[in-house]
Formats: C-alpha cells, structure tokens, sequence
C-alpha cells in the first residue's frame, strides 16, 4: 500500500484499509498498530485519533466486511429477481460468483484468514455465520424458484456455494489455463443448474 504524504489527512477508512491489505497479505498477526503505522507513514500516536485501541479497529473493520457482504447479497437479489427465467437468474448468480475469481483473490484471502481467527473468537464465529446464513438464504431463494421444491432447493443451495468456494481456491492459483473458468462453469451449470446447458464444451478436466 502506498504511504500517505506529509498533507494527506488519515481518516478511520484509511486504517480499515491499511489492516484489510495487511490481514491478505499476511494474516490477523500482520494487523498490530506499530506495522500500520509504518506502512502509513505516520506515528503510532495518530491512530488514537480514531480507535480507542486495536481491537476496536478489529471490531470495526470485521463489521465493515459484514455489512459490505450483506449489502452485496441483497443487490444481487433485487437484481436478479428481475429475471422471469430461474434458469438464467442462476446462472448470471454463478456468473458474478466466478467473475471476482483470480490469481489475486484478496477478498477470499481475506475471508480465509477471517474463518481462520473465527475458529479462536466466538464474537467473529457469530459473524461469519450470519454472512453464511444470508448467502445461503440467497441461493436457496434461486433455487426455489427453479423447483418448487423446498427440500430440494436446500440440498442444491448447499451443493451450489460448496462448489463456489472450491472453484475460488482452484482459480485462486498462480497458474490455470484460461479455459478453466468456463469449465468451472459448464460442470456447475450442468450437474447443479440445468443438465441441457448449452455452453459449448469445454475441454478441461484437471483442477
């Protein structure tokens, strides 16, 4: 992250931003006060200016993730509710799903690190619950919509997000072939969405 200069006014944001980046880049560990500061370029005295100590900046930047998740899961179903056909609202769902995938998937990292730290703070565990629990409303919803079928959308829901987050961590590598998002896709679409999804086949089957 680049140092702020001599006239930039730090605001509780650029804290929020400088602990995120360090949280991707290194863990919850690389989060202390003294390591921020210096990558701000300032003193350690001008972050009481904004958090009375640092786990009110671990509350606050935890809680903004949350509301950021949470405000993302609510656009995406104003959004795609829209759509008249469940086929398509799915399948534009996995779309903005995979299209965040990448080498430099800082938000997974993030989370990653996230689910690491709620395995020891039950206050984190609570939040990551809640975020799983809205996610999950959500897929069910779509899925719903599909069927009419309560039971079923469920166990597709279930199916649907675990084949989201192991498509994040395979894209999530240094090296793919560009066909593998397309891959990923087509099998997803076609044992989960639709079995006559007619995206042309794509030949990719090691991830």
């Amino acid at each position: 992250m680049k140092s702020p200069t001599k006239t930039t006014r730090l605001t509780p944001e650029s804290w929020l931003d400088a602990a995120f980046h360090a949280v991707v880049e290194g863990g919850f560990e690389k989060a202390r006060v003294q390591l921020l500061a210096h990558t701000l370029g300032v003193t350690r005295g001008s972050f009481y200016w904004h958090f009375t100590d640092h786990a009110e900046l671990i509350s606050s930047l935890l809680m903004r993730w949350r509301d950021r998740e949470l405000d993302l899961i609510h656009q995406n179903k104003l959004n795609h509710d829209s759509l008249a056909d469940p086929l398509e609202d799915l399948v534009r769902l996995l779309d903005v799903a995979l299209q965040h995938a990448g080498k430099d998937l800082i938000n997974m990292r993030f989370e990653l690190a996230l689910r690491g730290l709620g395995r020891r703070d039950a206050r984190v565990a609570e939040q990551l619950a809640e975020v799983d629990k809205a996610r999950m409303n959500l897929f069910q919803h779509k899925f719903l919509r599909l069927t009419n079928d309560p039971q079923k959308a469920g166990e597709l829901a279930s199916l649907f997000y675990l084949s989201i987050v192991g498509s994040h961590q395979a894209l999530s590598r240094p090296v793919n072939t560009p066909q593998l998002s397309a891959y990923l896709k087509r099998i997803i679409c076609l044992y989960l969405i639709d079995p006559h999804f007619s995206q042309p086949h794509v030949a990719q089957s090691a991830v």
